[in-house]
């Protein structure tokens, strides 16, 4: 009897491995295709020519393709893990969500660490030195040459990166343990380095996140149409079709020798094809459209804002008091035995809602930047290189979210696999900097932007507009007025 209790098993414990790793791969394959789709709309069309240059693009887009499906894996990872918790306290014993248990969470979370890893330290290098390789001098050119120099230029990178590393441990713990540890490349250097990786996210997502939250007012604001109050829309498309027949007719009127003029014109020709486009959807929006759709989604988001400080605020008071409420604290009962959340299904909701806010709050604020301005890609003219800085820049924002997320209090589960052995989650200090840094850069964000438009008033009740000679000078250029006597700028 005990040699077929053991049998059984053993059956049961390989059929429940078969079963997670066709689920994991199932949903990969799913978060790999929207990612293909994702990329080939904003990929360059012109880089699809058929030569060796074509096998370059084709090998580094499947390796672009990889690493944007692991982010989005990373982004669902903590969604995905809250909401099981929630089913499984709902329905414990159902036999459909039998699939649906603590071993697989665990495994997810496994997962998506090894393939952050992987695809950051390999993968996107290899990516990009490929991309940029031509070839040893001296040697056969073709795709093995730029393979070897890329796999050069690889294990050139990793002994600097391994260099710094230890040089950066040694100087901050030189201790016998810590410097015989410093030999195990598998069990120190990669954690090692991926917490410093992590705790770069997390530092760009403070700069970020702020930012896309009192950037998101904006960009809403320019996706909705906004109510037409005391406005003439008639009036101002009647405007913008003169504007642009009067500018088609000078385009018309230049000969081809005047390169430079004809490039300003075509380009304020556009630029008033688009506002005319905007005003007339304007137009044919509905009533409800303009005047119920626009209020809800800029109170939703400014609800969704407030509620995010609140509970930063409420983790600070946390941290002073209770020790299990830092990220590296006590472990909480396991997945399905407990809600995570004083109000059950629909705080495990709240939570949802606002981990998935702050990420695209994030994207919006990284793009914001004057920084990383120049890596918003565009639709059908993207180079590889420009999306693989794409692919690695969400990759890290997405690594460091379930960070984040546990850090700044937004939700109580506890970070699994190695997102939970990061050695500085567990600092006092700078877990409640980090806190005390967002609430603080956040507020302020979202008072400058709330106040900009009274700040601009009293700065011309006092004066003190004169003082920005360049921003008056650039207005004045761009609202000077055109041939038919009308301002280009409305």
């Amino acid at each position: 009897m005990e040699g077929q209790d053991e049998v059984s098993a053993r059956e049961q414990h390989f059929h429940g491995q078969v079963r997670e790793s066709t689920i994991c791969f199932l949903l990969f394959a799913i978060l790999y295709i929207v990612s293909y789709f994702i990329i080939t709309r904003y990929k360059r069309k012109s880089d699809e020519q058929e030569d060796e240059d074509a096998i370059v693009n084709r090998i580094s887009l499947f390796l672009s393709t990889f690493t944007l499906a692991v982010s989005a894996g990373a982004v669902l990872l903590l969604p995905f893990s809250i909401i099981s918790n929630e089913i499984l306290l709902s329905f414990p014993q159902n036999y459909y969500i039998q699939w649906l248990n603590g071993s697989l969470i665990h495994g997810l979370w496994n997962l998506a660490s090894l393939f952050s890893n992987l695809c950051l330290f390999v993968l996107m290098p290899f990516a990009f030195f490929f991309l940029e390789s031509e070839g040893f001098a001296g040697l056969k050119k073709g795709i093995r040459a730029r393979i070897l120099e890329t796999l050069v230029m690889l294990i050139l990178l990793a002994l600097l990166i391994l260099g710094m590393v230890w040089v950066a441990s040694a100087l901050i713990d030189n201790d016998a343990a810590s410097m015989e540890s410093l030999y195990d490349l598998w069990e120190f250097y990669l954690p090692y380095l991926y917490s410093c990786i992590s705790l770069m996210g997390c530092l760009l997502l403070l700069l970020c996140t702020p930012v896309g939250l009192s950037r998101m007012f904006t960009v809403m604001g320019q996706l909705l149409v906004k109510p037409t109050i005391l406005e003439d829309l008639d009036e101002q498309i009647y405007i913008i079709t003169l504007e642009e027949e009067a500018l088609q007719r000078r385009l018309n009127g230049l000969s081809s020798s005047v390169e430079y003029n004809i490039t300003e014109l075509e380009q304020e020709l556009e630029n008033v094809k688009t506002l005319k486009t905007k005003l007339e959807r304007r137009k044919k929006a509905s009533a409800w459209e303009r005047n119920l759709v626009y209020p809800a989604v800029m109170v939703l988001l400014l609800i969704e804002t407030s509620i995010s400080v609140l509970l930063v605020a409420c983790n600070i008071l946390c941290l002073l008091v209770d020790e299990t409420a830092m990220p590296k604290g006590t472990r909480g009962p396991g997945i399905g035995n407990a809600s995570l959340s004083a109000f059950g299904f629909v705080g495990a909701a709240l939570e949802i809602i606002l981990i998935f806010y702050l990420m695209v709050s994030s994207v919006v604020g990284f793009y914001s930047l004057r920084f990383f301005g120049n890596f918003i890609p565009k639709k059908d003219d993207t180079t590889m290189t420009k999306i693989i800085g794409n692919c690695v820049s969400i990759l890290v924002l997405s690594s460091a979210l379930p960070v984040m997320s546990r850090t700044l209090g937004i939700t109580r589960f506890d970070l699994l696999g190695d997102f939970g052995r990061f050695n500085w989650l567990g600092n006092f200090y700078i877990v409640l900097s980090y806190n005390l840094l967002f609430a603080i850069v956040t507020t302020l964000c979202l008072v400058r932007k709330f106040t900009s438009a009274v700040r601009e008033e009293l700065f011309k009740a006092l004066g003190l507009h004169k003082l920005h000679l360049s921003h008056t000078s650039r207005d004045s250029e761009t609202t000077k007025p055109s041939a038919n006597g009308h301002q280009k700028a409305l």
